[in-house]
Order: structure tokens, then sequence, then C-alpha cells
């Protein structure tokens, strides 16, 4: 992370309690605008937290599909103007040659609710379908529930961001990636995972709700386990069960809610 973009500014408030006015600082949690460059070509611009930007670009790249392997990011510089940060990042040549041809699609539209999709099938592609023996039992999925929250350093100073964790088959928080964003926390964690080059046998707990995009995410890198600390949606639901994902809402202590495929959920590990 550079020092000219942290995390966290300083602003004055003024707090009411009592029926008094009281003057203070308060810290709060940047929101920039990132843009991703693509071999020289702007793709998208993202509203993200300024830290962990090398993770986010890995983990958007794959997640979105953009490259297959963490090989095929070949450079990687961050540019700080007034406006933002330009992320630039060089791609292989076949990587590029299917970017060019998805941006194409956008071109000519009137509008996009999902941007370069032109078809339903488009919009929401069938997830993948995960492979995985992972077995975790209610009391490490607990474990980690009941431990996030000390990882979890930028909200624990601004209250305003969400957290994705990397846990093991046992429970224990091996590492966690913050934002403003919940897809931008589980890109920068599945960027980082890829970079550490981690394996699958383990699963992965978000601070937000479960959408069908956290989803296929997770899924898009064989993971078998997501859970969520508020509540999934219809599609997470369908993509999840489609896919073979275990998907966990409403992860709270002394209780968790399974939505699909719960044979990856047990009483203890043998």
């Amino acid at each position: 992370m550079s020092s000219s973009n942290p995390p966290v500014s300083v602003v004055p408030r003024r707090v009411w309690q009592g029926g008094n006015v009281v003057l203070s600082d308060d810290k709060v949690a940047n929101e920039t605008p990132i843009a991703l460059v693509y071999n020289g070509i702007s793709h998208v611009v993202m509203m993200a937290t300024p830290t962990d930007l090398e993770d986010f670009t890995v983990g958007f790249s794959l997640s979105e599909g953009i490259i297959d392997t963490t090989k095929q990011l070949l450079d990687f510089e961050e540019i700080t103007t007034e406006k933002g940060i330009e992320v630039h990042a060089t791609i292989s040549a076949q990587a590029f040659a299917g970017l060019k041809e998805r941006r194409r699609n956008l071109v000519g539209r009137t509008g996009c609710g999902l941007c370069g999709a032109e078809s339903l099938e488009q919009a929401i592609p069938l997830p993948n379908s995960i492979s995985s023996s992972l077995q975790v039992s209610h009391e490490g999925l607990q474990r980690s529930i009941n431990t996030m929250s000390q990882w979890q350093d930028l909200q624990s100073i601004t209250g305003a961001v969400h957290g994705a964790a990397w846990c093991n088959a046992q429970g224990s928080i091996l590492f966690v990636r913050e934002d403003v964003g919940r897809h931008n926390a589980l890109d920068k964690l599945l960027g980082a995972m890829a970079r550490e080059g981690c394996s699958s046998k383990g699963f992965v707990l978000v601070t937000s709700r479960a959408s069908y995009e956290m989803v296929s995410k997770v899924a898009s890198a064989n993971i078998g386990l997501l859970a969520a600390v508020s509540a999934p949606t219809s599609l997470a639901i369908e993509l999840a069960r489609k896919s073979g994902l275990t998907l966990v809402g409403f992860s709270r202590p002394d209780r968790h809610v399974i939505y699909s495929n719960e044979q990856r959920l047990v009483s203890e590990i043998l």
C-alpha cells in the first residue's frame, strides 16, 4: 500500500448526546475510485478501499474470467492521480484477446442492467461445478464466526467495511481482506489466495449478505463452502445448489443456517 493512499481519514464531527453537542474527531474508511487498466485500455472503475490493490486486481481478474491463471498477469503498477488510482495490469496476449472480444459486446447498447450481457444466459451464467471433498464441523464454522471480529482491523476503527476471511477446515482464520465493498473484499481475498498458492481445502466467511455474484466468485475458485453473516438471496441459493457449493447464511455465534449441499457440514470430523 502506498503511504499516499491510506485506508482511513480523520474528519471533524459533532456528537449530540444527552442534550449536549461535543466536538471531536472521527476515523472514517476511505473510498477511492480505482480504475483497472488492462494493456493500456481502461476496463472498469470500482469504488474501493485503497489497500491490497494487487490482491484486488488478481482476484477481480480471475473471478471475472479475464485471466485463467495468475501466470497470465504479467505486470502490475499503481499510479495515483488527483481523481483516484489507476491500476495498470499487463496481461497475456491470449487473455487480452478475450477481454477485447468481451468489450466489443458493449458497443452500440442504449442501456445495460448487466453490462456485456446480450441474453439471460449471459447475464446469469451457469456456475462452475465444484469438486471438493471438504468437510467442516459445525463447531469449526462457529470457531471462525466467533473470532472474525478480531481480524477486522479497519472495521474496528471505522465501522464501515466488509471483511472476507479464508479459513481452514478446522475453522481457524488464516487471513482476512477488508474493503468498503463486499465484492471487493472477496476479490482481494481470492487474489491473495491465488498469489499465495493456497489450496481449496478450506472455506470463505464474509461479513455481508450472500448474493449470486458472491456465490459465483467463490465457485469459480473451486471452494466448497461460503458462509455469510447476513442472508442469502434466492438466486444465490439456486446457483449454490447447481454448482455444488455449501451455502450458509445468518452465520452468528451459536447459530448458522444451511441453504444448500449440507453434506459438507458435519457434527464432528472423523
